[in-house]
């Protein structure tokens, strides 16, 4: 495959990537001025990012099958088009529960990206090239956190926060001109792959027992808890007690997200030299660290924002290392039931990730402590989780080794 093929393919797996964290991101400064204008609070607001975590994280699990049935791009037609039209609906909302539901089904549509883009990275690329690849679409996918938040901040100040939904029925639009015109089929239909839901549940299971998957899935998505943690709690933190304006917001976001796509591509250098498990071990050990003084100096009020955004800068940056290696690793063993292993993938991490960001809107308490004790939380649980997986693992290899050699002892003797 020649660079500039390579070059192509990647933008429009990271546009299809990107839908899912745009449709996050850029509403987030409008949180107090949608509350405000559908008379309810900003805690009832983030319900609606609660909805959308559950709606991206189960829907996954529908699509995965479907891909491999049916080829790559069909069920992308269809996510987008629900996408598409619940885009428009979020921009009519007429009270928060309309919102809730809204997003919903517009977190249904844009997960078909999400499973389709991972899918097809293992599709097309080389297993060994998997964590590079992944590392390059961060950098394409890293762009939502600095433009999204910025833009929907001078959206929601300039003229209303439904412009947000606006842009975001523009943007699945030219993605799905992209998936037609440029993007090719990295699969054809599978009519022996079965949609009987016992079937789809054993495939499910099968997959969720391999070792290398159940580790490095569960430690990267509870790792990203964190990261989701953050973007739950940080308008209320940020906005309502520090009191920084939406614009101001935007770009703290938008700085903090810019770490995470620097150490993305750092991640990509740093695999010519190491190896993704150390890579990933490394970056959770810092996170940890760095969470734990988070959220002992907030206990303390030792820090102001800049303190705070310092920390969270620090802390978010590390998911540029985590998240492409554990994503490469977990889908390592599998070929042809890729769509089906991408699919549970990303429905733990988003399915984690909703648990936090409905805990952290739980606990809201008019200070930043849920929000950085679900942050070091994540962190110092997916370290664990990684040095317990990652010994199951090795002796696993081992035993494979061992059981070998004697099969082929026996036969020649």
């Amino acid at each position: 495959m020649n660079s500039s093929r390579k070059t192509k393919l990647i933008l429009i797996l990271g546009m299809l990537t990107a839908l899912g964290p745009f449709s996050i991101d850029m509403y987030l400064p409008g949180f107090p001025a949608i509350a405000e204008d559908l008379h309810t609070t900003v805690a009832k607001i983030a319900l609606s990012l609660s909805s959308f975590f559950i709606g991206i994280s189960v829907g996954q699990l529908f699509y995965g099958p479907l891909l491999d049935r049916f080829g790559r791009k069909k069920p992308l037609y269809v996510g987008l088009t629900i996408y598409f039209l619940a885009s428009i609906g979020c921009a009519m909302a007429k009270s928060p529960e309309a919102l809730i539901w809204l997003r919903l089904f517009q977190a249904l549509g844009s997960c078909s990206g999400l499973v389709a883009a991972r899918a097809m990275i293992r599709d097309l690329f080389p297993v060994e090239e998997n964590a590079k690849v992944f590392s390059l679409l961060m950098l394409v996918v890293g762009v939502s956190p600095i433009i999204a938040p910025t833009l929907g901040g001078y959206l929601t100040a300039a003229y209303s926060w439904r412009y947000v939904f606006v842009v975001l029925t523009i943007l699945s639009a030219l993605v799905l001109a992209a998936l037609h015109f440029y993007l090719p089929e990295s699969r054809k239909p599978d009519p022996t792959v079965s949609l009987k839901p016992q079937n789809i549940l054993r495939g499910y299971i099968a997959i969720a027992k391999d070792p290398q998957f159940y580790t490095y899935a569960c430690a990267g998505a509870i790792a990203a808890a964190g990261l989701y943690s953050y973007i739950a709690g940080s308008p209320q933190v940020f906005i309502q007690i520090f009191q920084v304006s939406e614009k101001q917001y935007g770009w703290i976001f938008a700085s903090i997200a810019a770490g995470l796509i620097i150490c993305s591509q750092l991640n990509s250098l740093m695999l010519r030299k190491y190896k993704s498990e150390q890579l990933s071990l490394a970056a959770l050990c810092v996170q940890s660290f760095t969470g734990i003084v988070l959220v002992a100096g907030t206990a303390m009020h030792l820090y102001n924002v800049f303190g705070t955004i310092g920390l969270c800068f620090i802390f978010l940056s590390c998911q540029g290392f985590i998240f492409p290696n554990t994503s490469a690793l977990s889908l390592a063993p599998f070929t042809k039931n890729a769509g089906t292993a991408s699919a549970l993938l990303g429905s733990i991490q988003l399915g984690i990730g909703a648990t936090a960001t409905a805990l952290v809107s739980f606990f809201s308490n008019d200070t930043a402590l849920p929000m950085t004790t679900a942050m070091a939380t994540c962190s110092l649980l997916s370290c664990l989780i990684l040095l317990v997986g990652g010994k199951i693992i090795r002796n696993k290899a081992t035993l494979e080794v061992v059981e070998e050699e004697a099969a082929e002892m026996m036969m020649n003797s």
